[in-house]
């Protein structure tokens, strides 16, 4: 008898232990990051500002405004729309980290989704976080899920009806913000988040955004920039510019069947010019071995490489070196700013101007810890 009582009290104590570590370690996925902004950060409100329906909850976040105090145009850069994406995050992280705005305005939204960054995504085996080596130290980045955390968000339905389209979808993308705009005040969590950014695009005119977001290599809408059918020259300038420097991309016209994707909806229900850019990322892919933070920070795959070279398949991928984060965040901030560029050949009343932003190759020289603050 007393030695079933003292099993039992051993199985307890031990489950209990479990139970608290598991638990200290999913709370710290509700901490976010600290970042560093430069020295050309003007303000800083959080998204529920622009609309109170997510106000208190996890879906509320940070934005960064830099303002220039000159008279132009005004920018929107967005990271983290899907937090598995790690150098949607960390590109944005660096232009925050980096920026001088020398005319008109530039908002920085790092964490879009902030709800997705507090959880991982099931059954992927996705590391919870990585490393980047900086100048005096090391920064720990979460990695987290596609889609909004299903404890702020449940259940799924069987079938998503995404509005105001009634395009049918799966269920689960019910909580993919970049399937949920306009969004909509009285809808499920990810749709007022979708809601909210409509409305800071408004409020704040916002002549041209940026979402930012990476793909599995073998996915056919990868390393491309797509954009809304009405602003096609201001893409086609920036991507000849990129290929001058050596960068290539594909051009992709937004669908305007498939609904509820920023870069068609930004540019139909407000007067922003949209654009969303996609980087090759291993880690995502469905061909992809370990997955571990090497992967996700070199970018290097035997699989993809064997895949890559029978040819066939159409994949993304650089057989010698991989898709590394410096390669990927480099590209990301590079179109940027082409893509700002552009726009200010054809809206010279209304410019942007940005500075002091590492170049791809200074990023792929250096790494991209060089241009992290702390």
């Amino acid at each position: 008898m007393i030695r079933n009582h003292l099993s039992t009290i051993i199985i307890t104590i031990i489950t209990a232990t479990m139970g608290v570590i598991a638990a200290i370690s999913f709370g710290k996925m509700h901490q976010p990051e600290e970042l560093f902004p430069s020295e050309g950060l003007t303000g800083k409100v959080m998204l529920s500002d622009y609309f109170e329906g997510i106000k208190g909850t996890n879906g509320d976040t940070e934005v960064y405004l830099f303002d220039s105090g000159v008279e132009g145009g005004t920018a929107l850069v967005c990271g983290g729309a899907h937090p598995n994406e790690a150098a949607s995050f960390l590109s944005t992280v660096v232009i925050l980290e980096n920026l001088k705005v020398t005319c008109g305005r530039v908002f920085i939204i790092p964490r879009l989704n902030n709800s997705a960054f507090t959880c991982s995504d099931p059954m992927e085996g996705f590391p919870a976080s990585y490393e980047i080596p900086t100048k005096i130290g090391i920064r720990k980045f979460r990695l987290g899920s596609r889609v909004t955390n299903p404890l702020d968000q449940w259940p799924d339905p069987l079938v998503f009806s995404q509005y105001p389209s009634n395009q049918q979808l799966s269920g689960f993308e019910t909580r993919n913000i970049n399937r949920s705009y306009p969004g909509r005040p009285d809808g499920n969590l990810t749709e007022r988040i979708a809601y909210a950014i409509i409305q800071l695009i408004d409020k704040e005119k916002v002549n041209i955004a940026f979402d930012i977001h990476e793909s599995s290599p073998e996915v056919p809408i990868v390393n491309v920039i797509v954009y809304h059918e009405n602003y096609e020259e201001i893409a086609m300038g920036a991507i000849l510019g990129l290929e001058m420097a050596g960068l290539q991309f594909s051009p992709e016209t937004s669908p305007m069947n498939f609904h509820g994707l920023s870069h068609r909806e930004w540019g139909d229900y407000t007067n922003a010019i949209p654009f969303l850019m996609e980087t090759s990322n291993p880690s995502m892919g469905r061909l992809r071995g370990k997955t571990d933070v090497d992967l996700v920070l070199r970018g290097y795959c035997d699989n993809y490489k064997k895949a890559k070279e029978t040819g066939a398949l159409r994949i993304a991928y650089r057989e010698d070196t991989g898709e590394p984060i410096a390669h990927r965040v480099g590209r990301h901030i590079a179109g940027v700013v082409e893509l700002i560029n552009s726009y200010n050949l054809y809206y010279p009343d209304m410019q942007i101007v940005i500075e002091n932003l590492p170049d791809y190759d200074m990023i792929m020289e250096k790494g991209v810890g060089e241009f992290l603050n702390n």
